[in-house]
């Protein structure tokens, strides 16, 4: 009788701990999913080439699960390197930390000039400038001009804190090219 009892209560706690699983699985997501589907890692991402197309424009945009930020070029560019580190000038190497704002800095280097052929500068910035106004952005802190030097131009991008992040090109529009850095607002 007293294995009988035992069995029965086993069988009991089973079937409310299968239950209890199953329903936490339908009522919302497990604690190991990822946060909007975000699988990006924040190792450090590089791809492409040199390019002789200018930088001309860098802007920034709030998405509901990351913050962005577009390199515009005036040709087509795809060379790029971005990951979590300490970012300096280029051609100077002063380093960015001090004057960049946020918990965690990542060094974007893109494989292109922010000057024309004939050494004029393509963006309005100066180096050490702060490039954008990223007031109300979840995960975004500042935006830094490193400058531009022998083809690479150089950005410091200060955030919350270590996030992931994903780095990709976009074609267009018309003739240009875009570099595309997305920050997810959690992990």
């Amino acid at each position: 009788m007293r294995i009988r009892s035992a069995l029965t209560a086993m069988v009991v706690v089973l079937a409310g701990l299968l239950v209890g699983a199953g329903s936490s699985t339908a009522a919302g997501p497990t604690t190991g999913s990822a946060y909007c589907g975000i699988t990006w890692g924040s190792a450090e991402k590089s791809a492409g080439a040199l390019s002789d197309a200018p930088l001309v424009d860098v802007r920034t945009g709030r998405h509901d699960c990351y913050d962005r930020v577009v390199f515009e070029f005036a040709g087509p560019v795809n060379g790029y390197a971005v990951g979590y580190g300490e970012t300096w000038t280029e051609g100077e190497g002063l380093a960015l930390s001090p004057y960049t704002a946020g918990g965690a800095l990542l060094r974007v280097s893109l494989r292109a000039p922010a000057y024309d052929d004939a050494h004029q500068g393509t963006v309005p910035y100066a180096v050490g400038e702060h490039v954008a106004n990223l007031l109300r952005y979840p995960t975004l802190r500042d935006v830094v001009f490193g400058g531009s030097f022998e083809g690479y131009s150089t950005f410091a991008v200060g955030v919350r804190a270590r996030l992931p992040f994903r780095t990709f090109v976009l074609a267009g529009p018309g003739g240009h090219s875009r570099i595309v850095l997305d920050v997810a607002h959690q992990w």
